[in-house]
């Protein structure tokens, strides 16, 4: 399985032999173009017509297998796509190639073509046809493949490429962002399936305790949504036990609180384990903390890792509070519980748990949950740079939050994340920063400069030499 050729060596190996098949394959319907349109340029003699056929048959066969192998460097899902990248690049350099000789041919045929035009025309559709139908189907064939299968694309790329694909010149313009944008995901894709290949005897993410996530707001970790991205994924694969809290999306953070303290309870007379590790991200780090200091559940804790946590609440969030007429607020609130008890909240508070995150009513709560001295605690923020840096509502809130609060995430403060003995602040240095929705990828997103997924292995490894 192991390879020494990156992903983009691999793929321009695709390009360029796929490349050589299919203008050797046209290079025979150009050459009897010309000798049919009256110069003396030979085709190719009759012997070459199993050659012809041979052609056509790769050309099937590279529909189907562009490596021209059927060997597998990573996943299914990323071999499907490195293919459609490559289907691509194969399209793009061919067809610039025929357009080139095709205008050279016009030159060379055009002045003999004035006394018998509909013949001269009618020629050049009939050799040009099979070529325009090949590289239709190469296209088609990976356009597809790299729609059904990118993350790294998005919609917005999606729906440019859609509009933009019958504008002449800015359609190759957007086929080779596109390519760019899913070959730089086949390359780290690859590259970390064959780093978790290298590591995987060593199960450095297998902690002394099974790892508790704990999603935040407005969010589920269970049933429709997949809170935390790729990361549980990257997690198992490096051995690590992982569960989830499963609270309610929208509650108080007593509420919260209970419900995570007997979910812990549950995930111990399951597995027989003393403890767990919690990660919790945002609210969940205040859950997380009522469940140890209110609920009893502190010795059953090994470690609490709160990520973007608003431990000293957000003053913003007071702010909305005092200014938004309580009739827009109650009226607000109503729809969201209706919204999430349709997907499984069973008593949806939308205020209480918005109330929970200002910066009054955490001053409350710091003075109600001192921190268990058996419990190891420690936090992670990050900030983002600049309104774009983050994907809606973030972008929008972004400027608020930085004014009232300083640095933030688009939604909680720097200085509100921190937390314990230690505290984690990885940063993205192309300038872009890192958001709130970021930290737990809920986009999906590559970040250039920050790999959230090996942020995590890098998280849990450490708990494990810890002893956690």
């Amino acid at each position: 399985m192991k390879t020494r050729h990156s992903a983009h060596a691999r793929i321009l190996y695709k390009t360029l032999s796929c490349s050589i098949i299919l203008l050797a394959l046209n290079l025979r319907p150009l050459c009897c173009l010309l000798y049919h349109c009256g110069h003396t340029v030979s085709p190719f003699p009759a012997g070459c017509r199993g050659a012809e056929v041979l052609c056509c048959l790769l050309i099937v066969y590279i529909n189907f297998f562009p490596a021209l192998t059927t060997g597998r460097t990573s996943t299914a899902r990323n071999k499907i796509l490195e293919d459609g990248v490559a289907l691509l690049q194969i399209f793009l350099t061919t067809t610039i190639l025929e357009t080139l000789g095709c205008i050279a041919g016009l030159f060379l045929t055009a002045p003999k073509a004035s006394a018998n035009l509909l013949p001269f025309l009618s020629t050049w559709l009939r050799y040009l046809l099979p070529v325009f139908l090949v590289e239709l189907v190469l296209f088609w064939n990976g356009i597809l493949r790299v729609y059904l299968t990118s993350v790294q694309l998005g919609i917005r790329w999606r729906i440019i490429g859609i509009i933009c694909g019958c504008i002449p010149f800015v359609h190759i313009y957007v086929l080779c962002r596109i390519i760019g944008i899913a070959g730089g995901e086949v390359q780290l894709e690859n590259e970390k399936f064959l780093l978790n290949q290298i590591r995987a005897e060593n199960q450095e993410c297998q902690t002394r305790y099974p790892i508790l996530l704990v999603h935040g707001v407005f969010f589920r970790d269970f049933r429709f949504f997949n809170y935390w991205g790729r990361i549980p994924g990257e997690l198992k694969r490096n051995g690590a036990a992982l569960f989830y809290g499963n609270q309610q999306s929208a509650a108080s953070v007593a509420e919260c609180g209970q419900e995570l303290a007997g979910r812990i309870r549950q995930i111990l007379a399951e597995t027989g384990c003393e403890k767990v590790n919690i990660i919790a991200h945002s609210k969940g780090g205040l859950d997380s903390r009522y469940a140890i200091s209110k609920c009893g559940a502190a010795p059953y804790v090994a470690s609490l890792t709160t990520v973007n946590t608003p431990h000293r609440g957000c003053i913003f969030a007071d702010y909305l509070l005092d200014r938004i007429p309580d009739k827009v607020c109650h009226s607000v609130a109503a729809n969201y519980n209706a919204a999430l008890k349709r997907f499984g909240d069973r008593e949806p508070d939308f205020l209480e748990a918005v109330r929970d995150l200002t910066a009054s009513s955490c001053v409350r709560l710091n003075e109600l949950l001192p921190d268990a001295p058996q419990v190891y605690y420690q936090s992670v923020g990050s900030k983002m740079r600049q309104a774009v840096s983050g994907r809606f509502p973030l972008n929008l809130s972004y400027p608020l939050v930085k004014h009232f609060d300083g640095d933030c995430d688009g939604l909680v403060s720097l200085d509100s994340m921190k937390w314990g003995a230690k505290f984690i602040c990885p940063d993205a240095p192309a300038g872009r920063g890192i958001s709130h929705g970021d930290m737990i990828d809920l986009n999906r997103e590559n970040v250039p400069g920050f790999d959230v997924r090996e942020f995590y292995v890098s998280l849990v490894r450490d708990l494990k030499k810890m002893g956690f």
